[in-house]
């Protein structure tokens, strides 16, 4: 017996007796089927985004509204008490310029990504999401933008369905 395992009960197998066959061997290939769900929050803001519409919830406990939505508030530590529309638009909160691929190739051309404090929602509640329609040097703290959606028939229920955010322009909302 070696000294790695003489403090645990029983008799060691050796790699050479489990070859030899001294020991009956089973192999067994496991059908793991997962299966998750989003909650009911989170299902209706994605079947939200499909339908271009972003949805939060709202706690009469504290007084905010919550994007992404919440069941239960974590502030108050009580259930959440209803929905609420958000416009699709806000104000960028935070950016970063980005030369980096996901797969931490270089990028070409530098990709925008912000935190959008929605309008509608409690200060601090946004989304992380690409900005668009600009350039890196134009993007500014608190600079008003608005969701650019994907056409209909390509929306899946997923934050992609949002393109990206684009700035909103003099005389537009």
């Amino acid at each position: 017996m070696s000294s790695r395992v003489s403090r645990f009960p029983g008799t060691e197998m050796t790699a050479e007796e489990v070859r030899s066959g001294r020991y009956l061997l089973t192999r067994y290939q496991a059908d793991l089927r997962y299966s998750w769900a989003s909650g009911q929050a989170i299902s209706r803001f994605l079947s939200g985004l499909r339908d271009g519409e972003v949805w939060a919830r709202t706690c009469k406990g504290c007084g905010r509204t919550m994007v992404p939505p919440r069941m239960y508030c974590e502030a108050c530590f009580r259930p959440t008490d209803g929905w609420v529309r958000l416009p699709g638009t806000g104000r960028v909160s935070t950016y970063s310029v980005s030369y980096v691929n996901a797969d931490a190739s270089r990028r070409e051309e530098p990709v925008v990504v912000a935190v959008v404090e929605l309008d509608g929602a409690s200060p601090g509640m946004g989304m992380l999401h690409l900005l668009g329609e600009t350039r890196p040097e134009d993007v500014s703290i608190g600079e008003r933008v608005e969701a650019v959606w994907k056409e209909k028939g390509e929306r899946t229920g997923a934050i992609t369905d949002i393109r990206w955010f684009r700035p909103l322009r003099e005389g537009e909302r």
